[in-house]
């Protein structure tokens, strides 16, 4: 039993971690300055939840035998520099990860989007065939009580191996911690333009990514990607190089099915970009050494993670459809909107994107959304003040934003009981509804709508 106190407890991942050490039987504390839902009732459920918000140096001893510090904290937070004083040893995040993982076989998933649809995918595959596996993932999946799980006896390690900055004490990307000796790039689109100010910034990390790999490693990478395709062309990395695309699939009565030497195989998911996820989790599964018949018969019960395309009401009976999605980036919100598009091709569909991360507020990065919202009947934009005011943007004007977006249908709305009726007004008998958002629309109740 060893005592671990977590700087920035309320993250979305922290707190999981903490929960996970909890439930091993560790003394696990921590602060923060702010812990929202879920994590605020997580953490209140295993009596993890600090008595008190913001940050207490008196809860700095030498009692601690480990501190894992959040991305959130700063730098002279008023804990971290009493733990510096006191010489307690500090792990970021991935810090931490990788230790717990050092003699594993590390499987780490990255790119600008589908990450954390293919480290579901691998769990999911390595599940249903019975191999035991560690995990670190971005998002609640069913079947799994945490995001994150570390243990003694399991030989794998997934890692879902994000390119943020790992934290206030070292600004490198996360995933250059993990070292992994199977890795997946899903693509390269430019994101986090705060830490990232240039592509060229952007493309360096994954560069150093690409170097990360461990000698003999494997590197499967999508290879209808340009810039990644003529970035390892560049590096020309001595690693098993394994290029996909996309499985071939089709459609037929709203349903998709995966289609692989003359079988046709029933599953859930859909559109373009998540038969191109399938087929990195099919090559990571063939590696570790499950044969095709077996991983191409677990995709057939994957139903995806949470606001991943989550299908949260269906009126079978009108043919009224709604999707919500965690999509924030231009290339995912492309991917989302023209995904809903393939599957439900005679419907009307109606595309909601909420503007909310640093990179979509930020005027010179906004035009990277130009014609991401095209595939779509109609298009909408909804911006919060809450947002706004934490990100310290002042408002933007709808015709400007239209500009950027390269579209002059779109709709810019400012007010979520405005929206709430433009959804109403637009909703009919055969339509898709997809809600875009990493925040929560102006706490839009989508089962009201």
């Amino acid at each position: 039993m060893r005592h671990f106190h977590f700087i920035a407890i309320g993250g979305a991942v922290m707190h999981q971690l903490a929960s996970h050490l909890k439930n091993q039987g560790n003394i696990v504390s921590g602060s923060d300055d702010a812990i929202f839902e879920p994590a605020k009732s997580n953490l209140e459920r295993l009596g993890l939840m600090p008595e008190k918000i913001g940050w207490f140096p008196e809860k700095i001893t030498k009692e601690i035998d480990a501190i894992i510090l959040g991305m959130h904290a700063k730098a002279d937070n008023p804990e971290l520099v009493k733990a510096q004083e006191l010489g307690i040893p500090i792990f970021s995040f991935p810090e931490f990860i990788f230790e717990q993982c050092k003699n594993k076989t590390r499987i780490a998933v990255a790119g600008s989007h589908g990450k954390t649809s293919i480290t579901s995918m691998i769990m999911h595959v390595l599940r249903v065939n019975n191999k035991d596996f560690d995990y670190l993932v971005g998002a609640k999946l069913d079947g799994f009580d945490f995001m994150v799980k570390t243990s003694e006896d399991a030989k794998l390690m997934v890692i879902e191996a994000d390119e943020y900055l790992t934290s206030p004490l070292d600004l490198r990307s996360k995933f250059l911690h993990y070292h992994p000796h199977i890795a997946i790039i899903s693509g390269i689109a430019w994101d986090h333009i705060n830490v990232f100010p240039t592509f060229e910034s952007y493309l360096d990390t994954f560069k150093k990514f690409i170097l990360s790999i461990e000698p003999n490693g494997y590197l499967i990478y999508n290879a209808s990607d340009e810039v990644l395709e003529n970035l390892i062309k560049e590096i020309k990395p001595d690693l098993h190089l394994i290029p996909y695309n996309a499985f071939d699939f089709k459609t037929e009565n709203d349903n998709s099915i995966l289609l692989y030497k003359e079988q046709a195989f029933p599953v859930t998911i859909f559109g373009t970009h998540n038969f191109s996820n399938l087929k990195a989790a099919f090559e990571v599964g063939k590696i570790v050494g499950i044969n095709e018949e077996k991983i191409l018969q677990s995709f057939q019960t994957f139903s995806g993670a949470a606001k991943r395309l989550e299908k949260v009401s269906d009126d079978t009976e009108n043919k009224i459809t709604i999707f919500r999605d965690f999509a924030h980036a231009p290339s995912k919100v492309k991917a989302s909107v023209k995904a809903v598009r393939e599957r439900y091709a005679d419907r009307k569909i109606i595309a909601v994107f909420e503007m909310h991360t640093y990179s979509s507020l930020q005027e010179n990065f906004i035009e990277q959304y130009a014609h991401s919202l095209d595939a779509a009947d109609v298009r909408i934009l909804f911006l919060d003040d809450e947002a706004l005011k934490v990100k310290n943007k002042s408002d933007f004007d709808a015709d400007w934003l239209k500009q950027q977006f390269a579209d002059e249908t779109i709709e810019v709305y400012k007010n979520a009981q405005a929206l709430k009726q433009k959804i109403k007004e637009e909703m009919s008998n055969n339509c898709v509804l997809l809600l875009m958002s990493s925040g929560n629309l102006g706490g839009l109740n989508i089962l009201e709508i």
